[in-house]
């Protein structure tokens, strides 16, 4: 196998890998390190020693689109507390108990949709749901094809796209996408040190409380006031990113991969009233945690 040709391949594939996991994970930067990953697992076959056996790659975009998401889904399953292997054996049994026939509802292809709503509603999926609908209703892969890199029979990857689907046509509040829009453009302002947009999202007699687990590990007791917690925040959270406190829209300090402190947020009206550090260890344990969040120019 000549490894400066299948270098040159990758390179080729890279583009569409990237696109790939970038829609899986919903942030380019993970997408990117994602696909480095791949290239290194694909160097490491070609290079293996002599003597070593070494499985041939018939179809090297087949190949790295079997690595590059399978190295997504393990990342999905991090961030989440779902029982994915159970929910997998029980699609198996459904799918075995309906066999194999088609459900024509089944094959209608939602269109290509972006923004906050899609970001929503891909939360809603198990890791094993999301590559099953975005293989097969965003780019296309056929039902076999996403069996095989979920290791599972074309008739359960049927019904997980089929479950995925169902979850994303069901319709969002428009109070609950402008929560998640008030917290990712709250975090967003604090990053950039943006205090006048933070003073904006900010309710005049907004709060900042803790609980005992939270001031245990250095948060303040209590904030009061648009002025002194834009003051707090403004040009912090460096190491915050989004979560889901269940359905609702959060983000969380986090320290080598591990949640230590939750963010979590009251937003009426539009604006944030009261932000609640936790750290409660069986509320950490609930977080997941969820897409790169909405970025605001």
């Amino acid at each position: 196998m000549d490894g400066e040709h299948e270098g040159n391949e990758f390179e080729t594939e890279r583009p569409r890998l990237v696109a790939l996991a970038t829609r899986l994970l919903g942030d380019a930067d993970e997408a990117q390190d994602v696909v480095q990953q791949a290239w290194l697992r694909l160097h490491g076959h070609l290079t293996r020693d002599e003597g070593a056996e070494r499985a041939e790659i018939e179809s090297l975009p087949a190949w790295l689109t079997t690595v590059t998401t399978r190295l997504c889904l393990d990342r999905l399953k991090a961030r989440t507390p779902v029982p994915v292997a159970d929910v997998e054996a029980e699609l198996e049994a459904e799918a075995r108990s309906a066999g194999s026939a088609p459900d024509p509802a089944d094959e209608v292809a939602l269109s290509d949709t972006v923004g906050v709503a899609l970001q929503v509603v891909l939360d809603r999926l198990t890791p094993a749901e999301r590559v099953a609908f975005v293989l097969h209703d965003t780019f296309g892969f056929e039902f076999a094809a996403v069996a095989a890199v979920l290791d599972t029979t074309p008739a359960a990857a049927r019904k997980l796209a089929s479950r995925a689907r169902a979850k994303v046509r069901q319709p969002v509040p428009e109070d609950t996408l402008a929560q998640w829009e008030v917290v990712d453009a709250f975090m967003a302002a604090a990053r950039e040190a943006d205090f006048d947009r933070l003073l904006r999202l900010l309710a005049p007699d907004v709060e900042v409380t803790a609980d005992d687990a939270a001031l245990l590990v250095g948060t303040p007791e209590r904030i009061s006031g648009r002025q002194a917690v834009a003051e707090f925040f403004n040009g912090a959270a460096q190491a915050a990113l989004p979560v889901a406190v269940g359905d609702r829209p959060g983000s969380a300090w986090f320290d080598r991969g591990e949640a230590k402190v939750l963010f979590d947020f009251t937003v009426e009206d539009g604006v944030v009233r009261r932000i609640t550090f936790r750290a409660d260890p069986e509320v950490l344990a609930t977080l997941v945690r969820r897409d790169g969040g909405v970025r605001r120019p």
